[in-house]
């Protein structure tokens, strides 16, 4: 009896190099992957080629969505470009901001917190204003401390930049306090080290040669869409919070809320500052 063997697969020299090709490209995505996981976002980017080193103001669409994403990151509970400012200290031994306030607890059923609040180390009557406004952190704080069955968690954290011999603050606050909606608070406090005075959003522009009428535009515009969003959201059901779009809130001389560093400026409209919501606008500039 004649055995006939089963013919040998051979593969072709183009199914070959389709093989290999597919086993590169997972190779590399599992490298790329590793990388992001474990180092920095503008190590990644510096690694792809991507321009970090942004003027403000020149911003595609892309960085400034990717700016938007990336402003969670920002909040490290430190300043940065302190360098050569001992001589504005109130306290020399300590940073022009430092953490005055730093607290981890959990009590089950109670509350939850997490708190890094700041504390503005220069002498000044203005800068004594702030310390006090940013004193109701700390209240809030001892008074979620001093509840019982409340299921509360509360969040604070900061992060402070000195550019252009200004000092920028920027506060966050998340407080979730048992069926309530949650709240998300963001105050910012910006100084001008040079002439010792508060520095509003429409000086910033014009320090940096920044049209207004443009920005103008520009916060109009996205106040909009997001708009837009929403009534497409309650459309389908949804509650969600609402703009009023011909609000003079918009207006830049109205605008208190912003946060400067030497490549991005944002410009914040947080609505849980006034009521129980965690919506905010973020405007990357």
């Amino acid at each position: 009896m004649k055995v006939i063997l089963p013919e040998k697969k051979t593969f072709r020299k183009r199914e070959i190099a389709i093989y290999i090709i597919i086993m590169v490209i997972c190779i590399i995505s599992i490298i790329v992957a590793f990388y992001f996981q474990f180092y920095s976002t503008t190590d990644f980017k510096n690694m792809l080629g991507i321009e970090t080193n942004i003027q403000i103001g020149d911003k595609t669409k892309e960085q400034i969505e990717i700016e938007k994403v990336e402003f969670e990151q920002i909040f490290t509970n430190k300043i940065e470009n302190e360098e050569n400012q001992e001589n504005k200290r109130k306290e020399i031994d300590k940073p022009l901001i430092y953490t005055k306030v730093e607290k981890k607890e959990s009590k089950i059923n109670s509350y939850d917190i997490e708190v890094h609040i700041p504390y503005i180390n220069i002498d000044n009557p203005k800068i004594d204003e702030y310390n006090h406004e940013i004193e109701s952190f700390v209240e809030k704080t001892n008074s979620v401390l001093a509840s019982q069955n409340r299921n509360t968690i509360y969040t604070v954290e900061y992060t402070a930049n000195i550019y252009n011999d200004i000092l920028s603050l920027i506060i966050r606050s998340n407080l979730k306090e048992g069926s309530s909606a949650q709240r998300v608070i963001i105050e910012t406090f910006n100084y001008d080290l040079k002439n010792n005075k508060e520095v509003t959003l429409e000086e910033v522009l014009k320090i940096e040669n920044l049209e207004k009428s443009k920005i103008q535009e520009n916060i109009k515009s996205e106040i909009q869409v997001e708009q837009k969003k929403v009534e497409d959201l309650k459309n389908l059901g949804y509650n969600i919070y609402s703009r009023d779009v011909t609000s003079n809130i918009y207006n830049i001389e109205n605008t208190k809320e912003f946060y400067l560093t030497a490549n991005t400026l944002y410009v914040i409209y947080a609505y849980g500052n006034g009521t129980f919501t965690s919506e905010m606008d973020l405007i990357v500039i």
